[in-house]
């Protein structure tokens, strides 16, 4: 098996899974509880929150465990409009975000809120320029992903930052999602971003598990009220083993960066090398320092993504064809139409996404069989 849909889950690694499995059987209580077991859960969760803070460079009240990406970008979308709706109710999320963000902003739009979308140039990265037309004295959210889940492009985070600098009453929010392990920290999480999303599974730990970065002193609304966990923001009974297995995945895959990223851009760049060969490929991943290395994004002209898709898994080699949240409903990556990709060009794009388990025997193999998967499909182009 050949798996390169790492931009849609990871393979958790062995130690955070052995993690979970220990944390779960053996440290079992309720972090709420007053007795000893509950101590020793709350002990666990608060250090595994300060050594995820840590390497992310914040502190630990920064962070808010939630369960998920989507999770964590409803909370910050509803929470921060909710939060600051007496001062405006005018938001921007960028044209290419992820269903996560754009659905609730559009569900915002339903309950009295103005939504703006900020377009992209051909190349799949915000126009700034047009994003500052946009910003208007109730503007109360900015919302941009770190890294596209679709074509890899690295969003100018620290060129928006630095057009917010002198509008503090806007709260700026970073879907960070794709971005770990794949750009340094400080390229995404600069001292202007109020708030940013994680997942666990987009870095090797458990599904189910997610966390915000909410910077001190800013103010967001809970979307869950009860027992008053999380500070009295999220009250819901803490996965303490899923937390603590995230924590030990953070640190295995920061720790590997610089060793994983530069052999994760070779394979990249071999297939797209081999790809560019090929007269009826169309290639929509740029190869610059301005998009992820992980993430390279192609048509077969004239082929539906999804036919190449299953064509592959025929051999038992795994890519997709947009972003997971939304290939089963048969769309065109989004963030293509947004480039002005035509439709019919757009339903061609599938997605390899690579990783440090991915190693150069497997890249030979998966270009042997495209070279199959492309002559087979030589009558439809």
């Amino acid at each position: 098996m050949i798996y390169f849909d790492n931009s849609a889950t990871t393979i958790p690694y062995a130690e955070s899974l052995r993690t979970y499995q220990e944390v779960a059987s053996k440290i079992f209580g309720n972090p709420s509880s007053l007795h000893n077991l509950g101590t020793k859960a709350s002990r666990i969760l608060e250090a595994s929150r300060k050594q995820i803070a840590d390497l992310l460079g914040v502190k630990s009240n920064e962070i808010l465990f939630t369960s998920g990406g989507t999770e964590s970008d409803n909370w910050v979308i509803k929470g921060v409009a909710f939060e600051k709706e007496r001062y405006g109710k005018h938001i921007i999320v960028s044209d290419i975000e992820h269903p996560a963000v754009k659905e609730s902003a559009k569900w915002l739009s339903q309950h009295g809120f103005e939504v703006s979308y900020a377009p992209v140039t051909s190349q799949g990265f915000v126009d700034l320029d047009q994003l500052a037309a946009l910003l208007r004295p109730d503007t109360i959210l900015v919302s941009v992903m770190a890294v596209n889940n679709e074509i890899g492009a690295i969003q100018p985070i620290q060129a928006i930052s630095e057009l917010l600098a002198d509008k503090p009453t806007i709260a700026f929010h970073v879907d960070a999602v794709q971005a770990i392990g794949k750009i340094p920290t400080q390229s995404y999480l600069t001292d202007r971003v109020d708030f940013a999303s994680f997942s666990a599974h987009k870095f090797h730990g458990v599904r189910g598990v997610g966390f915000i970065y909410r910077k001190e002193g800013k103010k967001l609304q809970p979307l869950l009220t009860g027992g008053g966990q999380e500070g009295d923001m999220r009250s819901t009974t803490e996965n303490v083993a899923g937390i603590a297995a995230t924590a030990k995945a953070l640190r295995l895959v920061m720790d590997k960066e610089e060793t994983a990223l530069p052999k994760i851009a070779l394979m990249r760049n071999l297939i797209h090398d081999e790809l560019a060969k090929f007269e009826d490929i169309s290639i929509f991943s740029g190869m610059s320092d301005d998009f992820a290395p992980n993430i390279l994004t192609f048509g077969i002209k004239g082929v539906r993504g999804e036919v190449v898709v299953h064509a592959f898994e025929e051999h038992e080699i795994y890519i997709s064809t947009t972003s997971a949240c939304s290939s089963k409903a048969g769309k065109p990556a989004g963030t293509l139409i947004a480039m002005g990709v035509p439709t019919k060009q757009a339903q061609t794009a599938v997605r390899i996404s690579l990783d440090d388990d991915n190693d150069m025997s497997q890249v030979e193999q998966f270009l042997t069989i495209f070279k199959q998967v492309y002559n087979k499909t030589q009558k439809v182009r």
